[in-house]
């Protein structure tokens, strides 16, 4: 028979935005329900953000011996063990896995089902031999690897970022399809490891600014990764251990192949249309408050299409919180401060509206730029590739921002927060940065603004006048 389970909250997916939504409303005195039927922690933790940057991390510990920076200390040829870095990646994975277990859950009071769930009625969910009824359901299912119709794929053994952290050996020649940064991202990992890498996509990094992505093309480039882009796949084939993939003008070789082209909403088993939840291929339709067209159901992160960041589950996992717990029901999403990063060396991130959207939404912009070689901090060591890009309105609402460099997702953080605050350049321009640092490039950008007026004809008619003063 199955076990009737009564909740005042119900949550499907235990990964970012799952386990946020469970831990704050069990903390709170709701009685909540957590519904998982694969791994605790979701994608991030198990085949996302921490395994690939695990994997960076070592791959950039190679490097820098390989090629470390020019201060007067020899290179070295670094001795790689494929596996003991795959075992680095599952160890990082372990250490952070106790935090979203089903024991420290169940430690703050929320049952754990550990099973997939699928809505039986608007207001009820089978999973396993549970019957969850709940006044509130949050889905929360995330994504998974989107992989596309191209001619042989499906014969040919591929691997995804579900896979690729499970090999015991370095690839010898690894084809990646798709431009974005899990392929970045994964094809300068194994170039520092050892391995040849080719790249191929119809368009690279296609969600950032063109004059920073090329600043990041050309150091990936640079490293011996080959790239192909404005290209067409018409066949994928095996010929013995080797993968063929077919351009038209050309056939690339290659011992493994990773498709990174993006994600897919995860909603195949929840019969939404037995919930009355209306959703595409694209994921759950939500307005800005989160909710579906069920008025008893909401849905957060990537299962509603969209931005695909474990940021943005997490902040939509917030806005739940203060709805349903806190009975703040006018709490709306506003991703106008989403910020996003591609985790290479070096590093891009942004925050805002792009240059060509600004220009778009608001005509007449500035843009404001500071490169890495004008700061003394980034001199010192040796991290002068890079560029601050700032967007404007003329009278200096902050509309954007990118950064291509060394920590440029960490310095991204206060052009985030000007964003989300709602601040001026101004605000930026006043900001003090110890000396030396990389935040000074954030002040030296935002006070360029003031440059034309502050030197202008005008100004020095001004200083010319006072100075008759006295």
């Amino acid at each position: 028979m199955s076990e009737i389970v009564k909740a005042d909250i119900c949550v499907i997916g235990a990964g970012s935005g799952g386990l946020s939504v469970a831990a704050g409303a069990s903390q709170l005195g709701r009685k909540t329900v957590l519904v998982e039927g694969g791994k605790m922690g979701g994608d991030c933790l198990n085949y996302g953000c921490v395994p690939s940057k695990s994997l960076l991390a070592a791959a950039n510990a190679a490097e820098h011996i390989r090629k470390p920076i020019d201060v007067g200390i020899s290179p070295n040829i670094p001795e790689i063990d494929y596996a003991a870095v795959q075992n680095h990646v599952q160890d990082v994975i372990a250490g952070i896995a106790p935090h979203d277990s089903v024991e420290r859950f169940e430690g703050l009071g929320v049952h754990v089902i550990q099973e997939y769930g699928t809505f039986e009625d608007r207001n009820t969910l089978r999973a396993g031999n549970h019957i969850v009824k709940a006044k509130r359901f949050v889905i929360a299912t995330g994504s998974s690897p989107a992989v596309p119709p191209i001619a042989g794929l499906e014969d040919v053994p591929y691997l995804t970022n579900e896979t690729v952290f499970n090999l015991t050996e370095a690839p010898e020649h690894l084809i990646i399809i798709g431009g974005g940064p899990i392929g970045f991202e994964m094809a300068q990992a194994h170039r520092r490891l050892g391995c040849n890498v080719t790249v191929v996509a119809l368009k690279f990094m296609e969600n950032d600014d063109p004059e920073l992505v090329e600043i990041l093309l050309a150091q990936l480039k640079s490293e011996g990764i080959n790239m192909r882009e404005n290209v067409s796949i018409q066949n994928i084939s095996q010929e013995g251990r080797s993968i063929e993939v077919d351009l038209g003008s050309e056939a690339i070789s290659g011992s493994h192949l990773l498709v990174a082209t993006g994600r897919q909403p995860n909603i195949g088993r929840l019969s939404l249309d037995k919930a009355n939840v209306q959703h595409s291929p694209a994921g759950v339709k939500v307005g800005a408050n989160l909710r579906t067209s069920n008025k008893a159901i909401y849905a957060i992160g990537d299962v509603t299409g969209g931005l695909g960041f474990t940021h943005k589950a997490g902040y939509d996992a917030g806005i739940i919180i203060r709805r349903i717990v806190f009975g703040m029901f006018w709490a709306k999403a506003d991703y106008k401060a989403m910020p996003h990063a591609t985790y290479t060396e070096p590093a891009l991130a942004s925050v805002g509206l792009s240059e060509a959207k600004a220009k778009e939404k608001h005509g007449d912009i500035k843009v404001l730029r500071w490169e890495y070689a004008e700061n003394d901090r980034a001199r010192a060591t040796r991290a002068t590739t890079g560029l601050v890009k700032v967007i404007t309105t003329k009278k200096g609402h902050i509309l954007g921002a990118s950064i291509v460099g060394k920590s440029a997702d960490e310095l991204l953080a206060t052009w985030t927060l000007a964003i989300n605050e709602g601040l001026k350049i101004g605000a930026m321009a006043n900001v003090i940065s110890p000396y030396p640092t990389l935040g000074e490039i954030n002040k030296r950008a935002a006070s360029s603004f003031y440059t034309d007026a502050l030197f202008g004809d005008k100004t020095r008619r001004l200083v010319k006048f006072l100075s008759k003063l006295g």
